[in-house]
């Protein structure tokens, strides 16, 4: 947690303003029943009217005082933490980034987002309270019990007793419930989980008929949340009555001995009223403090899991005095694995097995085989999304980890498996491939990505809004422009994993021949369960189970691969095999 208090830097003068401006607002709190003891000792006792206007010329001097003092506390303790917490959540951010794909897979997207959201928000008011509060209540607390003896000495007494017990009270019940609110958040977070789970996933729970078993899940969820958070509401619950109980039991002791000093003649009225001022204002600050404990504990609770995405390394490092792509010839090697083997974190067996191939500068290779075979995992190891735990993976004849992350993603393009778009105009989303591209390169890169019909049949051409996740957009207009985005980049080796699923056969095949006439022609990896889509490739790797079992053209795969032959007779027949045999 101190870790993070180096975003507070910036706003020392804010954080010590505020705390100062909330004791000045409590000293003026102190200084009410005084005067409001004195209209009564002195004003209303002898009658004496220009008396009393002169002290509510004061009660309202001092009220107007103390509202400037706590609007001013308010103002700099509100800049402290916003600035802070925007300051965090733009580290947090920035720190994400960094993380390798490792990392995000461990962590997972649902926690990183909570984090950035509800911890840092929780973190937030965390610090506006410890600003506004976490001085401002002890310190009237201990005021009150200081003013009253200077009010009446023997009477204050009830104080001294008073105040300890309240204090037992108020954080005996804090200690209790505080392990048992974590319990709640804990509780709170599992039906977010199942919550999230179920509204991302609807359409998958309706296909399987799953609705009530969803809803019971849900509802045993639900249910045991709302015990948890009865049970520590209980607990709670017994603050005010018990404070209250003891509060009381100190003013009827002041009143008992108030009036009695004061028949006596040994104490004013206005005193009593003083004293009882003073126990209220006990009361208050009280459960005043013990919420704000509440509120820091949890705190202090996001603040740790904040500090753990914070030392969450990225095991990907890039070197410092990183290599220079060189240049590459036609026919020679660009891409080449060597016995690379791959393990995801947490998995027990190979994703990938002793993979080993070599592609050559210019050449189309389609990339085969069943779900779960590894394409996806093979083509995420030439840019680095994940690092090969076994083998080397080369790019233009060098260890990709040779390479810096510029130069490496300078060189790669890829269009992912699931095609995102990100809220903005169809313009901005292809200035991601490059940020300086001119007109007529996006109207090119949309051209050869068949998305140039899409564009032009909106009614704002490229300024086009597309919104968060492109859903006012099919899944092929989604596809076509995330390729779109990708070849503006211009890169040299460019890999579509299994980016065209949405297109039809006829799109998809002009897809490629357009991206087959490009000059410079780049080095095109086709990842693809249809073999229509890689049938004229250079090169056919075939995968399955993790393993390459085949490559080679699409003819000597027929011939040679058992698996390949199995996936092209499933999708065109077998009689269209031996004719093409």
């Amino acid at each position: 947690m101190r870790k993070l208090l180096i975003y507070l830097k910036d706003y020392k003068k804010e954080s010590i303003i505020a705390p100062l401006f909330k004791m000045l607002e409590a000293l003026f709190d102190l200084l009410v029943p005084l005067v409001v003891a004195s209209i009564i000792n002195k004003g209303i006792k002898y009658g004496d009217k220009q008396y009393i206007y002169q002290m509510c010329g004061v009660l309202i001097l001092l009220a107007v005082v103390g509202l400037t003092c706590a609007l001013c506390a308010q103002y700099f303790a509100a800049k402290a933490a916003v600035g802070f917490a925007a300051k965090l959540r733009r580290a947090l951010f920035s720190h994400i980034q960094t993380l390798s794909f490792t990392e995000l897979d461990t962590e997972g997207t649902s926690t990183l987002m909570n984090r950035m959201t509800s911890d840092v928000n929780q973190l937030q008011n965390g610090v506006n309270m410890a600003l506004r509060l976490l001085l401002r209540s002890p310190f009237i607390v201990f005021g009150a019990m200081i003013m009253a003896f200077t009010v009446n000495t023997q009477a204050a007494f009830v104080f001294v007793v008073v105040i300890p017990i309240l204090f037992v009270i108020v954080f005996g019940i804090i200690y209790a419930t505080l392990p048992l609110y974590r319990r709640v958040q804990e509780r709170l977070d599992q039906v977010l989980r199942r919550t999230r789970e179920n509204l991302s996933g609807v359409r998958v729970i309706r296909a399987f008929h799953r609705e009530d078993e969803e809803t019971a899940c849900f509802r045993a969820e639900n249910e045991a949340l709302k015990k948890e958070q009865l049970f520590v509401g209980k607990i709670s619950a017994l603050m005010n009555p018990l404070t209250y109980v003891v509060i009381n039991l100190g003013v009827i002791a002041l009143l008992s001995n108030g009036g009695v000093k004061v028949s006596a003649g040994a104490m004013e009225q206005g005193d009593v009223v003083a004293l009882l001022d003073y126990m209220s204002q006990i009361l208050v600050e009280l459960v005043k403090l013990a919420n704000t404990i509440v509120l820091l504990t949890r705190a202090l609770a996001s603040g740790r899991r904040v500090a753990g995405v914070f030392e969450v390394q990225s095991s990907m490092e890039f070197p410092q005095h990183p290599d220079k792509v060189p240049g590459v010839e036609a026919g020679q090697e660009i891409i080449g694995f060597s016995h690379v083997d791959l393990v995801y974190a947490g998995a027990g067996d190979k994703s990938l097995e002793d993979v080993t191939f070599s592609i050559q500068k210019g050449q189309t290779v389609g990339i085969i085989g069943g779900t779960g075979s590894g394409k996806s995992s093979l083509v995420h190891l030439i840019p680095r999304f994940y690092d090969a735990t076994g083998g080397e993976v080369r790019l233009a004849g060098k260890n990709v980890k040779n390479y810096s992350k510029e130069e490496l993603r300078g060189m790669v393009g890829m269009v992912m498996q699931k095609a995102v778009l990100f809220k903005g105009t169809i313009r901005e989303n292809l200035l991601w491939g490059k940020k300086d591209a001119t007109e007529d390169e996006l109207w090119q890169a949309l051209e050869i990505a068949q998305a140039k019909e899409i564009v032009e049949g909106k009614a704002d051409g490229l300024e086009e809004l597309i919104e968060q996740g492109g859903r006012n957009l099919s899944g092929g207009q989604r596809q076509r422009l995330a390729i779109a985005r990708t070849l503006v980049g211009g890169h040299p080796i460019l890999i579509l994993d299994d980016s065209s699923s949405a297109l039809d056969y006829a799109t998809d095949a002009r897809l490629r021949m357009a991206i087959a006439d490009l000059d410079p022609k780049p080095t095109v990896l086709i990842v693809s369960q249809r073999a229509a889509s890689i049938l004229y490739a250079d090169l056919i790797i075939v995968m399955d189970d993790g393993k390459v079992v085949g490559q080679g053209t699409h003819e000597e795969l027929l011939l040679n691969c058992p698996i390949y032959r199995e996936i092209y007779e499933s999708q065109f027949g077998s009689s269209q095999q031996k004719g093409g045999a």
